[in-house]
């Protein structure tokens, strides 16, 4: 009985071979869609934790100028709460698809009141270094609101040009948005935003 003898080389040639092109193209495709997925990801997790915010009129001068673009971190107001000097954007009570910027001023609880043209806060006058100018009779007639759970009193540094809640009352924590914290353009105005802590608490600066 004959054996016929197999060329090994014969045989190594015969084998199918694997497609290397066709798994390059699904490996590149996978890695793609991984990147991709990251990417989405990640931008849903920075605007879930800030937002941006354009300055427009004259309300918060001598500190913010018409067209100046801010970070605003939404994640400050989600683990913690505002403070007493933060500058806050939040939704317009009256019209939430509008935003504000103002200074909080009155905390939940806290009693705000004008006299003589000054802010009074639990019956002590608040020093407000950060103010434009002082404020005229007619914007800051004498009033008192009594500031209830859940709300915050805020107003604009620029008293005079104003529309804050000496028009339309504290603002309910459901309508702020977050803090802001950086100046990002013009890059001339670029830096953090500094937020006024008052007598017994720490002033952080630029």
């Amino acid at each position: 009985m004959q054996h016929q003898l197999t060329n090994p080389a014969a045989v190594a040639l015969t084998q199918p071979r694997p497609n290397l092109r066709r798994r390059g193209v699904v490996r590149f495709l996978r890695e793609a869609a991984e990147t991709l997925g990251l990417v989405v990801t990640l931008y849903a997790l920075v605007n879930l934790a800030s937002a941006r915010f354009i300055v427009e009129g004259d309300s918060m001068q001598p500190n913010f100028a018409t067209g100046q673009f801010l970070l605003i971190s939404r994640a400050n107001y989600l683990i913690g709460q505002p403070e007493r000097g933060d500058i806050v954007v939040f939704h317009y009570p009256l019209n939430p698809e509008m935003d504000f910027i103002k200074r909080v001023i009155g905390l939940p609880g806290d009693t705000v009141e004008m006299i003589d043209t000054r802010v009074h806060v639990n019956g002590a006058e608040l020093d407000e270094p950060y103010i434009r100018e002082a404020c005229l009779p007619q914007n800051c007639r004498d009033q008192r609101w009594e500031v209830s759970a859940g709300q915050y009193f805020v107003m604009g540094d620029n008293r005079n040009e104003s529309r804050d809640s000496r028009a339309f009352g504290p603002v309910d924590r459901r309508y702020m948005v977050g803090e802001a914290l950086v100046r990002y353009w013009p890059l001339q105005d670029l830096g953090i935003v500094s937020q006024y802590r008052y007598s017994g608490e720490t002033e952080i600066t630029d």
